[in-house]
């Protein structure tokens, strides 16, 4: 790479976050890259928040051990969660805790089977990240999605306003928790809107590399048949799209900045130079299903994780000629 200070866009996937954290984990041990700024929406936002509290608090070795004590913390929780072991044993038939939530959520709404509210996300990321501190003074610009309910449109927050409820508003998955309400509005899952938001990255800043770590299938080899499977390809076309599009929109401002050639402003200037790159995460993600987004066992999230480790190392050693954004759409064959 010409530049080594990065942008980064990471979407959200749930427990598939875990991968991101692998990516992340990878690129912290370059001892010449820096991460300017990075936007997240839903595992995205987790991921992004838990990378600059770290480096706040230790560095780039700080920035790891926050996301693994993270992603230690969601397995943890998600332990409490399991059908006991016996009743797995013995009841191989029984539905997975992520199934089995899903198949309730088709008859009740989260006021109906959660009528308190009960959210362990909520004390985890309340024990894990200093919020004060990132508001006063994080180390990287921070972007984090949520979705306005009632006007359905994309709310950005940035580092200096951060709370816990900003990065629960961008987790919040509509048929599993209560929404949000944040300065007197309802909000769910920045995905829906900014998966994630691209435009906040380019907007400002000097980093002209903007490096994307996408977490659900841009394609998928077989059409789906059964309603499960039809459910979870419409989830991903839908989380997939906004991102899409923001991309086609980037390559528009691109073309357009190029063809102004005598705009010299600052913002126009940056816009012919930005170069976007992609992990490629297609191979790893599209042998799962919608089920795995909502599993978080140890073994799984950390397998996960050499996953995203050993793609960002690929993606280091690949040359990064300057790519166009609406090229990163695959095309089939």
């Amino acid at each position: 790479m010409s530049s080594k200070l990065l942008m980064l866009g990471l979407q959200g996937g749930g427990a598939l976050g875990a991968l991101t954290w692998g990516v992340l984990d990878r690129l912290l041990e370059e001892p010449d890259l820096r991460i300017e700024s990075v936007s997240g929406a839903s595992a995205g936002a987790m991921n992004a928040v838990a990378l600059a509290h770290g480096w706040a608090v230790g560095g780039a070795s700080g920035a790891r051990r926050a996301l693994e004590d993270f992603w230690n913390a969601v397995s943890e929780c998600a332990a409490i969660a399991q059908w006991p072991h016996d009743l797995q044993s013995t009841a191989p038939w029984m539905p997975s805790p992520g199934r089995f939530m899903l198949g309730w959520t088709r008859f009740f709404s989260p006021a109906q089977f959660n009528p308190l509210d009960i959210n362990p996300l909520r004390t985890l990321v309340e024990r894990q990240f200093d919020f004060a501190r990132l508001r006063s003074a994080s180390p990287m610009r921070v972007f984090v999605a949520a979705t306005a309910v009632r006007s359905g449109a994309l709310r950005v927050f940035a580092e200096h306003e951060l709370t816990p409820d900003h990065l629960l508003a961008s987790a919040c998955l509509p048929a599993l928790h209560h929404a949000v309400t944040i300065d007197g509005e309802a909000h769910w899952d920045g995905g829906y809107t900014g998966n994630p938001p691209l435009f906040p990255l380019t907007d400002s800043g000097r980093a002209v590399d903007l490096l994307l770590v996408p977490l659900l299938p841009s394609m998928r080899a077989e059409v789906p048949t059964d309603v499960d499977g039809i459910r979870a390809r419409l989830a991903e076309i839908h989380f997939n799209t906004t991102l899409l599009r923001e991309l086609d929109a980037l390559a528009i401002a691109q073309r357009t900045a190029r063809e102004h050639w005598w705009d010299l402003s600052a913002r126009t200037r940056r816009l012919r130079r930005l170069r976007v790159h992609r992990i490629d995460t297609n191979a790893c993600v599209g042998a799962l299903t919608l089920d795995h987004t909502l599993q978080a066992g140890s073994s799984f999230l950390r397998d996960l994780r050499d996953q995203g480790r050993a793609l960002a190392a690929t993606w280091l050693r690949a040359p990064h000629e300057p790519r166009a954004p609406a090229t990163l759409t695959p095309q089939p064959a």
